[in-house]
């Protein structure tokens, strides 16, 4: 496997969002790109995203509401890469394909709200999917949204509280089974000392200007990579999505420690 730069992005409506998406594409040029709650449907995605000169696309939504999508860059694959959807995929909620040996999939958790008992359902088969792909050997890298902050200090403590749905402990408990499939935290795991690493914020008070925010954020790689991962970052200063990109750094094997 050669080296592999991951992202996730919830965009909060990829029609608003356009001109940001487009020059971060630009600029930090990352091979595969998950992205959620893209508000559109295929057709209505932008052309300028839609027909990216550099990557192959594919849209999954049905609207206004909810909705991924999947970037992969032209020089990955020759043609454009298929994507499929697991039987537990509803709202438009996830979408994977196969690149460089490994299953990507960009995944947006309902946040709870509403139907905290959906959230939990969807976390649960989403733990069930990884762990199925593990046992048959596959490498998988889980990008998106997942609506829950996996400890206190993924929460700015003016933001803390114990009831508030993301910090609830059966939320932070299925989220610790889903990572007990063989999966790594990286951006934790890149930054074990970090109580700064925040990639949404409430869109009142500057709280994003002051980085109160919560780590809500994710890409979670199995295993088998955990020496390959390199570096990564919330990109708090991009965009004007309540939420930041994540990028991940992915070097070839046996380089990892290397290149950091």
């Amino acid at each position: 496997m050669t080296s592999l730069t991951l992202a996730t992005w919830n965009v909060n409506g990829i029609r608003a969002r356009e001109s940001h998406v487009n020059d971060w594409l630009a600029s930090e040029s990352p091979d595969v790109v998950c992205l959620q709650e893209i508000k559109a449907t295929p057709a209505q995605v932008p052309e300028s995203l839609r027909q990216h000169p550099d990557y192959w696309t594919y849209w999954h939504g049905a609207g206004g509401y909810s909705g991924v999508a999947l970037l992969v860059k032209k020089s990955l694959s020759a043609d454009a890469p298929s994507c499929t959807h697991p039987p537990f995929d509803f709202e438009q909620r996830i979408a994977t394909v196969d690149i460089a040996g490994i299953t990507i999939a960009a995944v947006y958790v309902p946040n709870g709200g509403k139907d905290f008992d959906a959230k939990m359902r969807f976390l649960s088969d989403l733990r069930t999917f990884a762990a199925e792909r593990h046992a048959a050997g596959q490498v998988i890298a889980l990008c998106g949204d997942m609506n829950v902050a996996r400890e206190d200090r993924d929460v700015h403590p003016k933001e803390r509280k114990a009831t508030a749905i993301g910090q609830t402990q059966p939320e932070r408990d299925l989220f610790g089974t889903l990572l007990d499939t063989g999966l790594t935290d990286t951006g934790r795991t890149l930054a074990p000392e970090a109580d700064d690493l925040f990639t949404w914020w409430a869109p009142w008070r500057n709280l994003r200007q002051r980085n109160i925010g919560w780590r809500i954020d994710y890409i979670l790689t199995s295993r088998a990579l955990d020496d390959c991962l390199v570096t990564s970052k919330s990109q708090r200063e991009v965009g004007t999505s309540d939420h930041a990109p994540v990028v991940l750094g992915i070097a070839r094997h046996g380089d990892a420690r290397m290149q950091a």
